[in-house]
């Protein structure tokens, strides 16, 4: 009896250390994603195409990577992935949209923020004066004054 209480309490334990390190890890990527970025404008700036090119190559591998990360991160926590039903605002239903599209302020009201994108669903910060907005089951980042779309994330919500 002694030795499942210990097993479970070590359990325990080690739980919140492999939610830390699935955290640090995207962080990692992403970090990784923003450097790559920086190099290949760099080297564009610079003129050098062939190390622009090169860079770029490692920036397709860093995404892929960083993917990976993301899917292996939702797959095991996916109960913050389900959600409720969604409910469109009155007289309105659902339609899939794209980046560039104007949402109507009834889908941008406070009642549709995702209120914490970061530490639940680990999605990028969001730049000042945008929101993420839950739509049916996609997640749309969205301009707030202007309610233009600006990238979505289609199928997030299972």
């Amino acid at each position: 009896m002694r030795k499942l209480i210990l097993a479970a309490i070590a359990t325990s334990a080690l739980i919140p250390a492999v939610a830390t390190a699935q955290t640090r890890e995207l962080e990692r990527g992403r970090a990784e994603v923003r450097q790559g970025q920086a190099e290949v404008r760099r080297d564009l700036r610079r003129g050098d195409v062939q190390e622009a090119r090169e860079d770029r190559q490692e920036l397709r591998e860093d995404r892929r990577e960083y993917r990976e990360d993301w899917k292996e991160y939702r797959k095991k926590h996916q109960s913050a992935f389900r959600r409720g039903a969604y409910q469109a605002p009155r007289g309105y239903r659902y339609t899939p949209v794209r980046a560039g599209v104007n949402l109507r302020p009834a889908f941008t009201s406070n009642r549709y923020w995702i209120s914490d994108p970061y530490s639940t669903y680990r999605l990028p910060r969001a730049q000042a004066g945008t929101r993420y907005v839950r739509y049916g089951n996609d997640v749309l980042l969205v301009n707030t004054r202007t309610g233009r779309v600006l990238r979505v994330y289609g199928g997030f919500f299972y």
